[in-house]
């Protein structure tokens, strides 16, 4: 049972350029794909898609941060997606690399080990999308240190 719905629609202008709406208050969006296909004038669906993994995760690492008042901004997310052939010779996202980078030393944060522990599970796209695209996560403070 679905706690609630969520509706975007979709409208073509050209082609594969397409503009997406959201309702309410949020402005128009539009999606292309890139050349041959399309024009690039927008973001690609796997680019959407990449976008709404490190999003996610991004509000998630804050989300969690926060509860123990913590700050650490700005959170900077860089999501890689590999696009390939699957076995039936089909494009597909094979797998998804997302580094979240913390704004400040990681010895400034309070109960680190906790939300890295578990910030991840609570991200709602991510853990959809990972049940059928590997998705990888490392995170890493301001001076580079590996955290997770």
């Amino acid at each position: 049972m679905s706690e609630k719905s969520i509706q975007v629609r979709l409208i073509q202008q050209h082609d594969y350029r397409f503009d997406i709406a959201f309702g309410g208050d949020v402005p128009m969006l539009t999606s292309d794909e890139p050349a041959p296909l399309g024009t690039g004038l927008g973001p690609s669906p796997v680019q959407l898609l990449s976008a709404a993994v490190g999003n996610c995760l991004s509000d998630s690492l804050l989300f969690a941060l926060r509860k123990f008042n913590q700050a650490p901004e700005p959170i900077h997310c860089v999501v890689t997606s590999e696009v390939g052939r699957n076995a039936d010779k089909r494009l597909r996202v094979l797998g998804m690399h997302a580094v979240l980078t913390f704004g400040v030393p990681a010895d400034s944060l309070e109960h680190l080990d906790r939300v890295l522990d578990t910030f991840e599970t609570y991200c709602t796209v991510t853990q959809s999308v990972g049940q059928g695209i590997p998705v990888t996560i490392q995170v890493l403070d301001s001076q580079g240190h590996i955290l997770k």
